[in-house]
């Protein structure tokens, strides 16, 4: 086993930190093995084995310290690409039958007809005008 060179078993550590990242889908395993290929670098660059440690240490901390914050905001963020129904949301509809706050208007939206209330139940918009659409309740969307 001493024939073996360090940046070799730094290697294999790599490796082996690499499969929890595909079993377990935890980003940080990924982090470790590449602070790992990092300790292997400086193995193969003759550094002692303290330095190698230390550079393992250091360069793992720094992409935890760093991806994981940044992987974690990015997690909780809502898809910019909004589809199906909150993708109707904040369009604009052209009213077909009168829209009114009872909720028996019709509106033209995404090429399809809509039933349609007004946002305002004192509000009324006639046929051929352009709506907001703030919301979609069911079947229904709410226009002003």
């Amino acid at each position: 086993m001493a024939d073996i060179d360090a940046w070799v078993w730094w290697l294999i550590a790599a490796a082996a930190l690499g499969i929890p990242l595909v079993l377990t889908a935890m980003p940080e395993f990924g982090m470790l093995s590449l602070g790992a290929v990092a300790g292997a670098v400086t193995a193969g660059l003759g550094g002692g084995v303290v330095l190698q440690v230390v550079v393992f240490a250091v360069v793992s901390c720094a992409l935890i310290a760093v991806v994981r914050p940044v992987a974690a905001r990015h997690r909780s963020q809502r898809p910019e690409l909004a589809s199906g129904v909150d993708a109707l949301k904040g369009r604009q509809a052209v009213v077909v039958e009168r829209v009114d706050g009872s909720g028996g208007g019709r509106i033209k939206l995404g090429g399809e007809i809509w039933s349609a209330r007004a946002l305002d139940g004192d509000a009324a918009f006639e046929p051929g005008r352009q709506v907001d659409v703030v919301d979609i309740e069911g079947a229904t969307a709410i226009v002003m």
